[in-house]
């Protein structure tokens, strides 16, 4: 199953904010990497290497690599409506982003990991596909013998946890159901979605 196994931190940096969460190590140094990268003179970028940086970040963000996410944008395409914005919905509409979202997981890469070892159910069936389409009306649960695992069980009582309006939670039974398809004024990320319109428009 591929997927990023990088520098973390290194790449958050990069996009000049923690885009895999919170990060102490970025935290300490909010500069760009490398040898010269507190003291290098901010220059003027192209209009490429801007949209090229907008849409890695979104890849990075939520976990998708080249392939998938082009995959991603032309369904977004085909769909009525704003591109950019359906390509944000499509994102929101994974299953691990789903769990990340819920809250059972600290991070959308745990996330995906709950989902690979099956310990997710959708509609009561077990499903271990991060990059399924999660539909409304779903019912999103942690399975029965995975409910007292220390990740599920401490991300849930932090308090990092935030609530979204799309989303129903139910604590008791650990199940969240989609409610409906979120707005973008809904979706927190700081992405610029409309340059990756842009840069796949070229």
């Amino acid at each position: 199953m591929a997927r990023y196994t990088g520098p973390r931190t290194k790449k958050s940096r990069t996009f000049g904010e923690p885009i895999f969460g919170y990060d102490k190590a970025f935290e300490k140094r909010k500069y760009a990497p490398g040898q010269h990268g507190n003291s290098r003179k901010k220059g003027t970028k192209s209009e490429y290497a801007v949209q090229l940086k907008e849409k890695q970040k979104a890849k990075y963000t939520y976990g998708v690599l080249e392939r998938q996410f082009y995959k991603t944008f032309e369904e977004a395409s085909r769909k009525h409506g704003v591109k950019g914005e359906n390509l944000l919905r499509l994102l929101e509409q994974r299953l691990d982003n789903t769990v990340f979202r819920l809250g059972f997981a600290p991070t959308r890469s745990a996330a995906r990991q709950l989902v690979s070892h099956k310990h997710i159910t959708v509609n009561g069936r077990i499903l271990n596909i991060p990059s399924c389409t999660i539909k409304v009306g779903d019912i999103v649960s942690i399975r029965e013998k995975s409910k007292n695992l220390d990740v599920v069980q401490d991300t849930l009582k932090s308090n990092s946890v935030k609530r979204y309006g799309w989303l129903e939670l139910n604590t008791e039974k650990l199940e969240g159901k989609y409610l409906e398809i979120p707005n973008r004024d809904q979706i927190p990320e700081n992405i610029k979605e409309q340059l990756i319109v842009e840069l796949y428009s070229k």
